[in-house]
């Protein structure tokens, strides 16, 4: 479970803490807000932009055979009509008929559910997910706001593999807001009706079986799995095993696990990995599109829920948009000299859910310090530094605004000279701040800084001339008192 789980924290708490800090807020409030609409303040716009990032570097920058997109909001409504989201993109609503509480249930098992409170449901109907809009002042084609951001990637395959001149296998990801009509949002941010997707198609040919990136790293990656045949049976037992060993059970195929894998170490590099689970759909509930889809679900306050997933999509979409639209999706492979139709690999990322799941993982109450320390990793801390000048004035403090200038070109940093040092420091454990840099009235004579780590509380003497490569390497993972010891050798 997570750390906010093991301290019997609710997600009403968190989201009390989440707006206190400044991380997010109900959107429009003033107004009594909107169910399913929420903004993402100072900090939170930071982190989240920081997370963004991350996935970015890792999925892109860091691959070799990825290129990204940035599609627009609104498609022609005929996108959707072949991607049968017109068709199928739908829950079941239904209402308790004891506590009358509303939610949605899956629709291919609706007798089957029963409410929370042990009342039966009552059906309302299937209503579609997909939210309508129109286009134009005048004479206005009613059109749809995005359900994924999956289509466009299928839509402008042709473009990106010419302009950017791929060859199969590569992918096209992209990171955008989405918009589902839900029936019941609910556990804040978790389930919205606006949120955000991070999310790539892999291209690979159709006959292509082997993968060579699937190596020995990748296959002794770990999973707690809770596989189709369980779930059948009404039980929820999970087994540890790895993503080679579902490859030899045959429960993927070699490019599924490769990027299965990949999802699951991006994972461990957030450190919420040892909180997930790899739950395979039973074919009653696989997506129209799909052949062979996994959840990642994340141990939140409010129960294991999917933070991602992973589905083989085939051929399928790239053939309905061939068939509606009459343009030819084929493109000519010269490994195999043949022109071909690309299967295709999906792994989705729910960002304002693993957004959710870091401050989940990192919110810990320090009964010694007796306030909240946020346990974000470094790289993603919305402030990496905040500067506290000891002294109210002289030299001491025009030292400390001459650190905080020049760390302002590389770093998001603070500056806090308010209150007690004890108080700024707990304000600053409480959004994450990796590092505090104390300027006192020794500073402009040995020309040094005093490190506090927020995690250990350790505080080392360092050199403000060593400052920022020591900021961009704990940024990078390692501890400040490896520095510490290595920079005060150098100073005495």
């Amino acid at each position: 479970m997570s750390k906010a789980k093991e301290q019997n924290l609710s997600i009403d708490e968190l989201a009390t803490f989440c707006k206190r800090k400044g991380f997010v807020f109900k959107s429009s409030e003033i107004y009594g807000g909107f169910s399913g609409f929420w903004d993402y303040g100072p900090l939170g716009a930071e982190l989240f932009k920081n997370l963004k990032s991350d996935f970015w570097k890792f999925f892109v920058h860091q691959k070799e055979n990825m290129v990204g997109i940035e599609a627009s909001v609104i498609s022609h409504p005929k996108t959707w009509k072949a991607s049968g989201h017109l068709a199928s993109f739908s829950d079941v609503a239904v209402i308790c008929k004891k506590c009358k509480k509303a939610t949605k249930i899956d629709k291919n098992e609706a007798d089957k559910y029963r409410c929370e409170c042990g009342g039966e449901y009552a059906v309302q109907g299937e209503f579609n997910l997909m939210f309508k809009t129109s286009v134009g002042a005048l004479n206005p084609a009613e059109a749809y706001l995005r359900g994924e951001t999956a289509q466009a990637m299928f839509l402008d395959f042709k473009l990106v593999q010419e302009s950017a001149r791929k060859k199969l296998p590569f992918g096209i990801v992209q990171v955008g807001r989405c918009f589902r009509n839900e029936i019941a949002p609910r556990d804040f941010i978790f389930r919205s009706r606006e949120f955000t997707i991070g999310e790539f198609e892999f291209f690979i040919h159709p006959e292509e079986i082997k993968c060579e990136l699937l190596d020995t790293k990748h296959k002794n990656v770990s999973a707690r799995f809770l596989d189709a045949a369980t779930q059948e049976q009404g039980k929820d037992t999970l087994k540890d095993t790895n993503i080679g060993q579902m490859v030899k059970d045959k429960k993927l195929d070699a490019w599924h696990a490769y990027w299965l894998s990949e999802q699951i170490l991006w994972f461990e590099r957030l450190g919420i990995a040892k909180r997930i689970k790899i739950r395979e759909h039973m074919k009653s509930e696989l997506s129209h599109y799909s052949s062979e889809t996994f959840d990642i679900d994340y141990e939140y306050p409010f129960g294991s829920k999917e933070i991602a997933g992973n589905a083989n999509r085939g051929q399928y979409d790239l053939m309905q948009h061939a068939k509606e639209s009459g343009e030819k999706f084929e493109i000519f492979d010269e490994a195999t000299k043949k022109r071909v139709i690309p299967r295709v690999i999906e792994p989705t990322f729910g960002m304002d859910r693993i957004f959710l799941a870091l401050i989940c993982e990192g919110y810990y109450q320090d009964s010694k310090r007796e306030n909240i320390v946020l346990k974000l990793p470094a790289s993603l801390a919305p402030i990496k530094a905040a500067l506290l000048p000891l002294i109210a004035k002289g030299e001491g403090l025009e030292l400390a605004r001459k650190i905080y200038a020049e760390l302002q070109e590389y770093f998001a940093v603070s500056f806090d000279e308010s209150g007690s040092i004890g108080k700024r420091y707990a304000r600053n454990d409480e959004i994450g701040t990796p590092l505090c840099i104390t300027i006192d009235e020794e500073s402009p004579k040995d020309k040094c800084v005093t490190i506090r780590d927020r995690d250990t509380t350790e505080q080392v003497r360092v050199s403000i001339a060593e400052l920022r490569d020591i900021i961009k390497e704990v940024i990078n993972g390692k501890s400040v008192l490896v520095f510490g010891k290595k920079v005060q050798t150098r100073v005495k």
